[in-house]
């Protein structure tokens, strides 16, 4: 019973990487990977990932539909939580006044945080509200594209 446990948890994680990378987005597995990507120019938008079901089932959708949008972030990165617990970690460094949170989103410009979308802005939401909140966002820090 526990095997199969784990066989599934590691096909929802695999899935959960999968439909992230897909939409374009950056895996940041270590602190270092995490440091580089935050310390680049321009606006970057950060996905903390999560198998949880429910909230990122409409997080991970959000992510990918949010991007198609006249002003967008210039990088987009993501961090596993509870999968790379380092980078994870490293990434909530950054985020300020915020406590952890995931799925959830940030966005960063020139290596500054400028704000948050945490999960319970998510979790029981629909993903075009989530989309919706990230536009806003980004047509207040982002260039045209």
């Amino acid at each position: 019973m526990n095997m199969d446990f784990n066989f599934l948890m590691n096909d929802v994680v695999k899935n959960a990487r999968e439909e992230i990378k897909t939409a374009g987005y950056t895996e940041l597995t270590t602190p270092e990977d995490v440091d580089s990507a935050f310390a680049q120019k321009g606006t970057t938008l950060v996905m903390i990932n999560s198998v949880c079901g429910c909230a990122g089932g409409i997080a991970r959708p959000a992510a990918a539909h949010s991007i198609h949008y006249d002003k967008r972030p210039d990088h987009l990165v993501t961090v596993f939580a509870g999968q790379d617990k380092e980078a994870t970690e490293k990434a909530r460094d950054y985020f300020e006044g915020y406590p952890p949170s995931s799925p959830s989103f940030a966005i960063l410009k020139d290596g500054q945080f400028l704000t948050m979308v945490e999960r319970h802005e998510i979790e029981g939401h629909d993903p075009m509200s989530v989309v919706n909140k990230l536009q806003t966002y980004f047509e207040q820090y982002c260039e045209e594209i």
